[in-house]
C-alpha cells in the first residue's frame, strides 16, 4: 500500500463511485487526459498538490497521473476533505493522499510536510500553503522546484505579495486569473455551492430573508445572484469603489457592514480579507442571525472575539454553532467559519470544475516545458490555453460559434479603415 493518512480505507468503493460520477461531467479534462496518456508530458515529475480533496480533484489527480507525474496530495483546508474520495484515491488509484475531514491544525501541517517530503519539482496549490512552507520551514527544497500553479484568489494575493517583496523563489501560474476559471468557477460554482452549504447546514428558507454578501468580486456576485434568485433580499458590502458601483448598477443596496449588520438575517463573507465581521458588528446583529464564510481562510469572521463576547456556545446541528451573547441574543456560525460550500456541502459542481482543473493540468504542462526559463514571478495562464479550454467546453456542450472571415480578420488587423 502506498504511503497515506486517510480516515478510513473501507470507504474506497463509495469514493470510487462518486469519482466516476464527477468524471462524467468533466469532458474537457477527459480529453486532456487522452492526450496526456499518449504524450506523457509530466513523466517522472514529482508533483506535490495541496488542494481540496474532492471528487473533482480526484479526476484532476488521475489526469496528472496519466501524464506520468509522481503525485502526493494533501488537503488545503481542514474541513474540505471528502473521506471516501481520499480513500478511493489511495486504495483504488494508488495516489498518496494525506487528508482527513476535521483534521486539527497540527495534523493539517503534518500532511503538508508529508507532501513536501516527496521533494516536489512542481507544486499545485489552493491557498498557497504549500508554497508558503517552501519559503519558510522547508525553503531547503525550493531550489528543486521548477514552478507551481495556484488555484484561488487568496493564494494569488499571497503570491503577488511575495513577488513584490522579491522573495518568490520560482515562477507560479495564477490559474485563478484565467477567464475560464474565475468567470465560471468563482461566480457560478461559488454562488451555487455556497447556497447549497447554507441550506444543508440550516434547512432555512431564503425567500423573504435578508442576505448580506460581503465582497462583490466574482465569488460575491455569484452568491448575490443565487440568493436573489431564491427570493432573498440581498445587501452588498464593499471596500472597492468600482465593485460597489457594479453592485449598485446590478440592483443591490450597498452600505457599510455596520449598517448592514442590523438588517441582515444571513451573512456571507467572500472577501479574502480578515475580520470582515468583527466586534463592531456582532453587537448590532439580530437574534438568530446566521454567519458563514465562503472565502478561503477562516479569518473573515473574527471568531476569537465572538467567542469572548459570548456567555455560552454550543453545537446545535452539524456545522452549526450557537453563540449566546450577554444580551441573550443568539448568533449562529456555520462550518467553524471555514468554507461553507465545502464544510457542509460538496463544493463546486463537477461541470464548472472541469474548466478550472483543465487550467491546472495545462498550466502544469506549461510550467514543466517553460518553467526553467521563466522569471520568479506570478504569471497569468497563457491566452491560448484559456481559449482552447473554452473551445473544448463549448464542443462538449454541442455549441457552435461563428468564425471570422478573411475580410473580418483583415479589418480587425488594419488601421486604415475609416468611417
Amino acid at each position: 500500500m502506498i504511503e497515506h493518512d486517510v480516515t478510513n480505507l473501507s470507504l474506497a468503493p463509495e469514493g470510487r463511485l462518486r469519482i466516476e460520477w464527477a468524471e462524467q461531467s468533466m469532458p474537457v479534462l477527459r480529453q486532456i487526459r487522452e492526450r496526456f496518456t499518449r504524450e506523457q508530458p509530466l513523466k517522472g515529475i514529482r508533483l506535490g498538490a495541496c488542494l481540496h480533496v474532492t471528487t473533482e480533484t480526484a479526476v484532476l489527480m488521475l489526469t496528472l497521473k496519466a501524464a506520468g507525474a509522481q503525485l502526493a496530495l494533501c488537503a488545503s483546508n481542514p474541513l474540505s476533505t471528502q473521506d471516501d474520495t481520499a480513500a478511493a484515491l489511495v486504495r483504488e488509484y494508488d495516489v498518496p493522499v494525506f487528508a482527513q475531514k476535521g483534521e486539527d491544525h497540527a495534523r493539517y501541517y503534518r500532511h503538508i510536510a508529508a507532501v513536501l517530503a516527496t521533494r516536489p519539482q512542481l507544486t499545485m496549490d489552493d491557498g498557497a500553503d504549500l508554497i508558503s512552507q517552501l519559503h519558510g520551514p522547508r525553503k531547503d527544497l525550493a531550489a528543486e522546484v521548477i514552478g507551481g500553479t495556484e488555484e484561488t484568489t487568496t493564494g494569488v494575493v499571497r503570491l503577488r505579495s511575495m513577488e513584490r517583496e522579491g522573495v518568490l523563489a520560482f515562477p507560479v501560474i495564477a490559474v485563478n486569473d484565467a477567464d475560464t476559471k474565475h468567470l465560471f468557477d468563482n461566480r457560478y460554482g461559488t454562488g451555487q455551492s455556497t447556497i447549497d452549504g447554507i441550506l444543508r447546514a440550516t434547512n432555512i428558507l431564503l425567500a423573504g430573508r435578508t442576505v448580506v454578501v460581503a465582497g462583490y468580486g466574482m465569488c460575491g456576485r455569484g452568491v448575490a445572484a443565487r440568493a436573489k434568485g431564491l427570493g432573498a433580499h440581498v445587501i452588498v458590502t464593499e471596500v472597492e469603489p468600482l465593485r460597489a458601483l457594479e453592485a449598485v448598477m446590478d440592483g443591490f443596496p450597498v452600505m457599510p457592514m455596520t449598517a448592514a449588520a442590523a438588517q441582515g438575517d444571513v451573512f456571507v463573507t467572500v472577501t479574502g480579507n480578515t475580520s470582515v465581521m468583527s466586534s463592531d458588528h456582532f453587537g448590532r446583529l439580530k437574534d438568530g442571525a446566521i454567519l458563514c464564510n465562503s472565502g478561503h481562510f477562516n479569518v473573515e469572521i473574527d471568531l476569537e472575539t465572538l467567542g469572548a463576547m459570548a456567555r455560552s456556545r454550543r453545537g446545535v446541528r452539524p456545522f452549526v454553532e450557537e453563540f449566546t451573547l450577554e444580551s441573550g441574543r443568539r448568533l449562529y456560525v456555520l462550518g467553524e467559519g471555514r468554507l461553507i460550500n465545502l464544510t457542509a456541502a460538496e463544493g463546486h459542481p463537477a461541470s464548472v470544475m472541469d474548466m478550472s482543473f483543465a487550467n491546472q493540468a495545462l498550466a502544469a504542462e506549461y510550467v514543466v516545458k517553460h518553467g526553467r526559463t521563466l522569471a520568479r514571478k506570478v504569471f497569468v495562464v497563457p491566452r491560448e490555453i484559456d481559449l482552447e479550454i473554452a473551445r473544448l467546453k463549448l464542443d462538449s456542450m454541442g455549441v457552435e460559434i461563428d468564425q471570422l472571415t478573411a475580410a473580418q480578420r483583415d479589418y480587425l488587423a488594419s488601421w486604415t479603415h475609416g468611417t
